[in-house]
């Protein structure tokens, strides 16, 4: 018997209502080349199955209703787990069953990372730059220079999104600085697919991971953080921003936090006692907690103080683009130029707690980094002046030294 598919989102009636009505299903792999969906509509749930086929094409089949307000018959209504088995059933001999695909190590991949965000961002990069070129090449196939001419070719034809999220004109690629930031993004690109590659290769369904270990990123395209909105800016930043927003804003910038961190913080996130925010889910998975400042436990104190815990810290449930728009016009009432994103304050944190002193390792444990080589690269620049102020400071001292020479 098939082992069965875990789902928060979707094995229970109660994570389904929560979805939203969607004519694209809700996907979940349950085997090699198979996929079950969930497609919701105004009224009712259907169970959907993806098979893959061959030659990049899938086959999509609605197989049952959903038991989302009736109870499961086996037949027309069923559970996610009948659902699994159905969808099995009805693959059959058309599932592929051929060597370990590109595509099969990063369908893995994608499902060992489970429901973390940088599943949601690694599964569109895949889709978008890697499946197209290579999802079909057999692992065992997988060659260095395949690698290396895809990741030439990746750094030439990845668009350059402008700030405001739309891409209105062409951009010259002979531009230095283009290029760097084309090879900025598709060395991200590659870093995730050898993630996915080594997971393949630990999980044991190829022999050699020499292939693309051999493949280098490109080189000295990484650049320093250099923006970073001073005290000033932050505090008209805040003075521009429309209440409800303002507590969002005022929120990052105490707590180095990432957006998406922020939407999901209750008002029992906040523990009074120790004077931290609880960070429930991470882009890394894992949870943390962040230590604030006097200010900051005031701040989230007003927020909390007498409502219920599972209370949205910020008044409303927050979405991604719901900071879009409002950061534009927070930025041009505020005087910000070149106007900044709402992640821009994450770096702002991180760039004036250097500045002030703050050891790298105490910044990343509060940012959730596992070590400071993150902070070193794009914020080591910043603590030079305190590096040097620290030797001063504390390096031993003999004294002068006595000697006869005089100057002429």
């Amino acid at each position: 018997m098939a082992r069965r598919v875990r789902d928060k989102g979707l094995e229970s009636r109660s994570a389904r209502t929560k979805l939203k009505a969607s004519g694209k299903p809700y996907y979940k792999a349950v085997g090699e080349g198979l996929h079950l969906g969930y497609r919701k509509n105004a009224t009712v749930g259907k169970w959907v199955v993806r098979i893959y086929v061959g030659d990049q094409k899938y086959e999509v089949k609605t197989i049952a209703i959903a038991d989302d307000y009736e109870d499961a018959d086996g037949q027309r209504v069923l559970t996610f787990w009948q659902a699994q088995d159905r969808a099995r059933e009805l693959a059959g001999k058309k599932v592929y069953t051929g060597p370990f695909r590109v595509r099969d190590a990063i369908e893995a991949y994608l499902n060992y990372l489970g429901d973390r965000t940088t599943a949601y961002d690694g599964r569109i990069r895949f889709e978008k730059h890697v499946l197209p070129a290579l999802g079909d090449k057999p692992l065992g196939e997988l060659t260095a220079d395949n690698i290396r001419h895809w990741h030439r070719e990746l750094a030439r034809s990845l668009p350059l999104i402008p700030k405001s999220g739309v891409q209105t004109r062409e951009v010259d690629f002979s531009d230095a600085e283009q290029a760097r930031k084309r090879k900025v993004s598709a060395n991200r690109v590659l870093t995730i697919l050898k993630a996915a590659l080594n997971r393949a290769f630990k999980d044991g369904k190829t022999d050699s991971d020499l292939a693309w270990r051999r493949v280098d990123p490109f080189e000295n395209v990484d650049r320093s953080r250099n923006r970073y909105l001073t005290i000033a800016e932050c505090q008209r930043l805040l003075n521009a921003a429309e209440e409800n927003f303002r507590d969002v804003l005022r929120g990052a910038l105490e707590t180095g936090a990432r957006y998406g961190e922020l939407c999901r913080l209750e008002c029992g996130d906040y523990n009074p006692d120790s004077g931290t925010i609880h960070i429930r889910k991470s882009k890394s998975g894992k949870e943390r907690h962040i230590i604030l400042t006097d200010d900051g436990r005031e701040f989230f104190a007003q927020l909390a103080t007498g409502r219920p815990t599972t209370a949205p810290m910020f008044g409303r449930e927050w979405k991604a683009s719901y900071q879009i728009r409002r950061m534009r016009r927070v930025c041009a009432a505020a005087r910000i130029d070149p106007p900044v994103g709402i992640h821009q304050l994450r770096h702002t944190y991180c760039s004036l707690s250097i500045m002030s002193g703050m050891p790298l390792m105490v910044l990343a444990k509060n940012l959730g980094h596992v070590d400071t080589r993150m902070l070193e690269r794009h914020y080591g620049h910043l603590a030079a002046s305190f590096v040097a102020d620290q030797v001063r400071k504390h390096a031993p001292r003999f004294g002068k030294v006595p000697y006869n020479v005089r100057s002429l």
